[in-house]
């Protein structure tokens, strides 16, 4: 849907600004539960940038990290032009924006800026910053970590915070990440659990037992928020019958 609007700048415009008005309006009128922000600013204390990572289905509510931290946040979102919407949707939460996205495997010969924005990333780390990421975006499969977020973890030497948000009032969409449109006076929870530090090793093993505990904690903390919301047997229940 956003590919379509973005095809025309005005139109991409006027879809910018109403997708920013209505997600302030929810972000406005909810109740915010935050736990486990003390896993990010210890790590930022020791000089440390932190890549946060949370579900790309879960994206709409993760600007609300921006403002509750005084450290500089950065985004990584897609370099296409639904991307364009997505950055000027939220740019006003204070977020700065990486513009990149993953190499897609069956098109290989096309880098869609993906080595631009590892650069990028790597050098917002080192000066000790944040990083959102979602690492099963921009196409999936939903909620599988890539192992592409590890390789940038261990050249930053950056460890990684999985973060779950949830609301209490919302639907699943029909799409590829179940993404989650919250509605305006909910209970929202964002937890985030202890950082996980990257081995430096780049054995192909290494990566991929720490790529799924980056998965396994992602769940995990993802499943709390649900529960912490009452989402989760709505959840379920919308997943049974699909």
């Amino acid at each position: 849907m956003l590919k379509r609007l973005a095809k025309s700048a005005f139109v991409a415009r006027i879809a910018s600004f109403l997708i920013g008005a209505y997600i302030h309006f929810v972000h406005t009128t909810s109740k915010w539960t935050i736990i486990g922000l003390d896993h990010v600013e210890a790590a930022a204390e020791r000089g440390q940038g932190v890549i946060v990572v949370f579900w790309h289905g879960r994206l709409m509510m993760a600007p609300t990290m921006r403002r509750r931290t005084a450290r500089r946040f950065f985004m990584l979102i897609s370099a296409h032009r639904d991307g364009d919407i997505i950055t000027d949707s939220v740019k006003s939460f204070g977020l700065e924006f990486i513009r990149g996205s993953a190499a897609n495997p069956k098109k290989r010969n096309r880098d869609k800026g993906g080595v631009a924005a590892s650069a990028e990333m790597l050098e917002v780390l080192s000066k000790g910053h944040l990083v959102g990421v979602t690492p099963d975006g921009p196409r999936g499969p939903g909620e599988k970590v890539s192992p592409g977020v590890i390789r940038i973890a261990q050249l930053a030497g950056a460890p990684i915070a999985p973060m779950g948000v949830s609301v209490s009032r919302g639907r699943f969409l029909k799409s590829w990440d179940r993404f989650l449109i919250a509605w305006p006076f909910s209970r929202c929870a964002v937890i985030i659990g202890p950082i996980i530090e990257p081995s430096p090793e780049n054995d192909p093993a290494m990566v991929e037992t720490t790529r799924q505990s980056v998965e396994n904690a992602l769940i995990s903390v993802t499943q709390d928020a649900d529960r912490m919301t009452g989402l989760g047997a709505r959840r379920h229940h919308t997943r049974e019958s699909t």
